[in-house]
């Protein structure tokens, strides 16, 4: 018998925002964490040390600088974190849920930026006459400065959908979630 990718994924979900979703959240903060931690060092290369931009590079840039110019490898985290929230989203219940899916609709808007990057960096036609591909909102805010912001603007209301998910919802204010993740007693 061949189980169907979508009969696969019904059966899957449940465990995964059921059972595992603690440690489903777990892995995923550890990818946006890494995440966050090259842009920092790159912010820290600029802001800090006096870097050329071109020259900041992150962690794995300074190995491999080709990670760092191939628009392939942005927009693939882009989509990688709208996927992760976007699975992870039936295990949250409340207002936990509310800003799960507020950081999900802002990384929504970050992955169409890094879709229009990624689609320049594939016809070689650059928006805006620039000589590099340019995103909509690049053309006020500088490149590293604006992932910065995006990222910190999804990472804030996960962060407070995953306190309240774990600590901070009432048993009066939401539904009991499906998974053990949360810390608060439900009666």
């Amino acid at each position: 018998m061949v189980v169907q990718p979508a009969q696969a994924w019904r059966r899957f979900e449940p465990v995964l925002n059921g059972r595992w979703h603690e440690r489903a959240l777990i892995a995923f903060l550890v990818i946006v964490l890494a995440h966050w931690a090259e842009h920092i060092v790159q912010a820290i290369q600029i802001f800090v040390l006096g870097w050329a931009r071109p020259d900041s590079r992150g962690v794995l840039g300074q190995y491999w600088p080709w990670l760092v110019k191939s628009e392939l490898l942005h927009y693939g985290y882009a989509l990688v974190m709208l996927v992760g929230l976007w699975i992870l989203r039936r295990g949250f219940t409340g207002a936990s849920y509310t800003w799960w899916m507020l950081s999900f609709w802002i990384q929504f808007w970050h992955h169409i930026e890094h879709a229009v990057l990624q689609l320049q960096a594939l016809t070689g036609y650059h928006l805006f006459g620039r000589p590099v591909p340019t995103s909509i909102v690049q053309l006020w805010v500088p490149r590293v400065e604006l992932h910065m912001f995006y990222n910190t603007i999804v990472f804030i209301p996960m962060v407070v959908a995953m306190y309240l998910h774990r600590y901070g919802e009432h048993p009066a204010d939401a539904p009991a979630p499906a998974c053990s993740c949360s810390r608060v007693a439900r009666t």
